[in-house]
């Protein structure tokens, strides 16, 4: 299991693949210092 992250820790570089097939690598995709990112575990 990764470590987790504290107040002030930079997010560390994750390819996260999208519901189109896609994938999106954040933080590098990001077009803002800010964002919320939603995990959506989907159906069971």
């Amino acid at each position: 299991m990764a470590d987790k992250l504290d107040a002030g820790d930079a997010f560390p570089s994750t390819p996260l693949q999208l519901v189109d097939g896609s994938t999106v690598r954040l933080p590098e995709d990001l077009t803002t210092d800010y964002a919320v990112v939603l995990f959506y575990r989907g159906h069971w």
